[in-house]
């Protein structure tokens, strides 16, 4: 598998597993949200460091590079595929609503992929 589509299949399943996480548990968004929006991040943060883990397990060179790279493309990947559910999907969310209760927690996983970048080159 080629680089590019290993970075586009891994970016889907960093939307897909919290997303079923969430579809999952989504009766807590209303009985326990505080509980709903504590899991939520660290569903993100579990999913994108053992993508991560699989991701730079194959790299031999510029991991800091593809760090910031990887991480933008699947943190554009999250927010195109969230949007395309919440802004014209049966939530119908603004752009701002959006950001600020889900978007904003994409941020992990550039983050993430920028640290586990950083770290391996400069080891």
């Amino acid at each position: 598998m080629n680089k590019t589509t290993k970075i586009l299949i891994f970016g889907f399943l960093l939307w897909l597993v919290p997303f079923l996480v969430s579809v999952v548990i989504y009766p807590l968004k209303t009985s326990e949200n505080p509980l709903f929006e504590s899991i939520m991040p660290v569903v993100i943060t579990l999913t994108v460091v053992l993508i991560s883990i699989k991701y730079f397990t194959n790299l031999s060179t510029d991991f800091l590079r593809e760090g910031i790279l990887t991480g933008m493309v699947w943190f554009l990947i999250n927010i195109i595929l969230d949007l395309s559910l919440f802004m014209w999907g049966p939530m119908q969310m603004s752009f701002e609503n959006y950001m600020m209760d889900i978007g904003l927690t994409y941020l992990i996983i550039p983050t993430v992929t920028i640290g586990f970048g950083y770290i391996i080159q400069n080891h």
